[in-house]
């Protein structure tokens, strides 16, 4: 009985120990060069009360920004049912274009800043396939319209679409119908990005669906669980939270993905930004500062780096040109600007 104990010990002490030295133990070789880039939400920055083009034009000529991810939401471009509205994207479009920068637009109705799905107001009610319905027409819109484009770069689909936080639904079957969509419409065959969680995925899902994965990639942040199920309690709790991963859990994960589905990974989302209990439009600055301040930026990048990711883009372009613009920092700003411009 002893022997027997023994031996399913060690079946389930080996493989979680060969898991933890693997993604945890010792480093993986960073990137020979490195190209970074910066998100960019129009309704985030209007929503930081910023001029966005201002915001948009500031990232890529003071900043000289090379490389954008840009949130293509559906309620901004069909704010009513088959009314297209086209103009703001167009200008984006067009000053990367004249400015030689590259942009990934992100695609459906999950398109990145909370509450993720920006879906408009005439399609709240509709049920799931109608949605569908609206969501693939939408997509083809935007395709043809900016397919013949020199600026675009990728097209990612969807925004952490696997990862069910901030939609009513996932529908994996969906997912693929939207991919299939883009891949039949763009004459330039470009890659297609499905993105993950970096902290809480293997990414082996997004691997089979996209061409390529896109990884989100965060250290500090607000964390809550909800603790209402367990008996007499009813309650949330929430804290700070520094994750323990290692540059190597990353790094390890994208190369198990690129040895066993040959697709490369990516970080489409590194934290440069703060993460507290509420939106940062309802954030007093000194709470923002505890997840994100001059320091917390270096050492994202510095680690970010060390993970072997040859293309990076950064979370908080937005928030940067509000810091220095409303909050008279521009230290953060500046660094950025270092980043970019470093030869």
């Amino acid at each position: 009985m002893k022997k027997k104990i023994f031996l399913i010990f060690l079946t389930i002490l080996i493989p979680v120990f060969l898991f933890f030295a693997y993604f945890f133990v010792g480093r993986v070789s960073p990137a020979k060069e490195i190209t970074f880039g910066v998100n960019f939400s129009q309704w985030h920055a209007e929503n930081l009360g910023l001029d966005w083009k201002k915001a948009y034009s500031a990232l890529l000529e003071d900043l000289r920004v090379k490389n954008l991810k840009v949130a293509f939401q559906w309620d901004l471009v069909e704010p009513e049912k088959d009314v297209f509205y086209f103009e703001d994207l167009d200008w984006q479009v067009k000053e990367a274009e004249n400015h030689g920068a590259k942009i990934i637009p992100i695609i459906g109705i999950k398109t990145s800043r909370w509450p993720e799905c920006h879906v408009p107001n005439w399609a709240v009610n509709l049920n799931k396939k109608e949605q569908q319905k609206e969501i693939l027409e939408i997509i083809e819109e935007i395709v043809l319209r900016y397919r013949d484009s020199e600026a675009i770069k990728y097209w990612q689909v969807e925004n952490e679409p696997l990862f069910k936080f901030g939609c009513t639904w996932a529908d994996k079957n969906f997912l693929k119908e939207e991919i299939e969509l883009v891949k039949r419409l763009d004459s330039k065959n470009r890659s297609i990005i499905i993105s993950d969680s970096g902290e809480w995925s293997l990414w082996i899902s997004a691997a089979k669906l996209g061409d390529m994965v896109g990884t989100t990639l965060y250290k500090k942040v607000w964390f809550s669980l909800s603790l209402e199920k367990f008996p007499f309690i009813h309650k949330k709790i929430g804290f700070y939270l520094d994750y323990p991963f290692p540059a190597a859990f990353y790094g390890r994960k994208a190369q198990l993905i690129e040895k066993i589905f040959g697709k490369k990974v990516i970080c489409v989302e590194l934290q440069a930004e703060p993460w507290g209990k509420v939106l940062l439009y309802d954030s007093p600055l000194l709470e923002q500062e505890k997840t994100m301040n001059l320091e917390q930026f270096k050492y994202n990048i510095n680690f970010a780096k060390k993970t072997g990711f040859d293309e990076i883009y950064l979370w908080g372009g937005e928030w940067w040109y509000w810091i220095k613009e409303k909050q008279g920092k521009p230290e953060i700003w500046q660094e950025a600007k270092n980043l970019f411009q470093e030869k």
